[in-house]
């Protein structure tokens, strides 16, 4: 029976980062994937629909241009787009493989190891892998990372063939852009799938939202924003309403929703999207002796450490965060915690959001819902893109900065959001800074490239030290800078 120091199981965003991290410490390692190198961070997921993201943005601005010359906007190929994000696919997937092929044969010979099949914990230390030609090995580990990553959730209520009715799986598929879609679920899947389709400007896309607002999580004002953007560009949010049945009916889609109200309404569309969150891939993972604990929401972990020593599970496998970025902190943080001591403790308070919707919107940290519903008093400084010279030389001024901060002299950050231009390239200093536990005076008199949209983060840091360029007091609905303690806002005047 082969030995290794460590099994991975699945390879994909936080297994192969876990993999990479074990070469550091010269422990030999097996990574085992029965699907596809890179898992859902590659395919049917991260890269390939933030690709579908960038490609509808681009379509959307250039018909904008084109509207701006008075010019026929073109038609837009789905074959050449479809194309396109899977070229993209491709060369993720080639890196990796390239990457890790040239490690096996060059410095790690004798440690790093990839197979291809299922496999499935017989003991916490014996796994059996079933190869695709049905041949089956048990290897030996001194140490386990479950890392199979997920799914998206199927509502066995609904009709769901990937062909009609479609999860993000099915969308890859598609041979031709619909022209009517509905999405069931207003969460950020749904939100970004609603927004890449009506970017391309050839579906009209309804949006089923069981409450009031899409993204019910996230701040009002950032929703307004969202909330405009689509139905500007055609959407149709179906706000208050349940859906209560769906079917398909001569190739296409009937749905009929129930409002808060009692009242009824059918509709018929070309396709749907059900987006209602993902499933951990966990079925015939490892054989009850094993005794795994599992909780409501996964697998039960104490920072990535089951209840069984030398195995560990991570990244949409926990309770925690399903994000890239979150698996491959913890791939790498239990790796750590096997061969050596983590630097740090694993906190997830600095993770960098993106929500990539129109306009784009980035996160760190707390955002004003989550600080009210902790009890938190805080201040909080919002200014809007308008007052920012990049975002008025792009022609795009849409958009804020807001940044959170505790509600006592030492101001020390509590999270910080951006919708607009740039989003995500301006909220990585302010990260460090939460990381850190530091306060604002850090940003306050760093000297920004101008024009930039991160000079905004700099003037809202001196509003709240009273020293900006732009006072909040002259430039009312543009500027703010206010307190929230006891339930209440208060402005705040230097």
């Amino acid at each position: 029976m082969e030995k290794f120091d460590l099994v991975i199981i699945g390879a994909g965003p936080a297994g192969y980062a876990a993999a990479m991290r074990a070469l550091d410490f010269k422990k030999r390692t097996l990574l085992i994937e029965k699907n596809s190198l890179g898992g859902a961070g590659v395919t049917n997921g991260a890269l390939s629909s933030k690709t579908w993201w960038e490609l509808a943005r681009e379509a959307a601005a250039f018909r904008k241009n084109l509207r701006r010359y008075n010019l026929e906007e073109p038609s837009v190929s789905f074959r050449e787009i479809q194309n396109e994000v899977r070229k993209a696919v491709a060369e993720r997937k080639s890196l990796l493989e390239e990457h890790m092929n040239e490690l096996k044969a060059t410095v790690y010979p004798n440690l790093l190891f990839y197979k291809t099949g299922q496999a499935r914990l017989k003991t916490s230390h014996e796994i059996e892998i079933t190869y695709p030609s049905n041949r089956v090995e048990t290897v030996y580990a001194e140490n386990i990372i479950l890392a199979t990553g997920s799914r998206p959730r199927y509502l066995p209520e609904l009709p769901i063939d990937e062909k009609i009715v479609l999860t993000s799986e099915g969308i890859e598929d598609l041979s031709d852009f619909p022209e009517s879609m509905v999405i069931v679920g207003a969460g950020v899947i749904g939100c970004e799938y609603a927004t890449i389709f009506s970017g391309f400007g050839r579906t009209k896309v309804n949006l089923i939202d069981k409450g009031d607002r899409i993204l019910p999580f996230e701040d009002e004002d950032v929703v307004r924003i969202v909330e405009r953007n689509m139905e500007n560009h055609g959407v149709l949010i179906h706000r208050n309403s349940r859906l209560v049945e769906m079917k398909i009916v001569n190739g296409r889609v009937e749905y009929v929703l129930e409002y808060t109200d009692g009242s009824r309404s059918t509709f018929n569309v070309e396709k749907a999207l059900v987006s209602v969150g993902r499933v951990a891939n966990i079925e015939e993972l490892w054989d009850d002796q094993v005794g795994i604990n599992m909780t409501k929401r996964g697998i039960d972990s104490n920072d990535t450490q089951t209840n069984v020593p030398n195995i560990y599970a991570v990244g949409d496998l926990t309770a925690d965060i399903s994000l890239v970025n979150v698996g491959e902190l913890e791939g790498r943080y239990a790796v750590e915690r096997i061969f050596g001591k983590p630097e740090r403790k694993l906190v997830y308070e600095n993770i960098s959001t993106i929500m990539f919707l129109s306009p784009e919107v980035a996160g760190v940290g707390m955002n004003e819902t989550q600080a009210r519903e902790k009890g938190i008093d805080y201040k909080v400084v919002t200014l809007e893109y308008s007052t920012i010279s990049r975002a008025i030389a792009k022609r795009n001024t849409q958009g804020f900065i807001k940044l959170l901060v505790t509600c006592d002299a030492h101001m020390k950050i509590l999270g910080m959001k951006v919708v607009g231009l740039h989003a995500s390239s301006a909220i990585q200093a302010v990260a460090v800074l939460i990381s850190m536990d530091k306060g604002i005076e850090e940003l306050a008199e760093c000297v920004h490239p101008h024009p930039s949209i991160t000079e905004g983060i700099q003037e809202c840091v001196r509003m709240l030290m009273g020293k900006s360029l732009l006072k909040p007091v002259a430039l009312r609905g543009r500027l703010s800078c206010r307190s929230f303690q006891n339930g209440a806002y208060h402005d705040i005047v230097f």
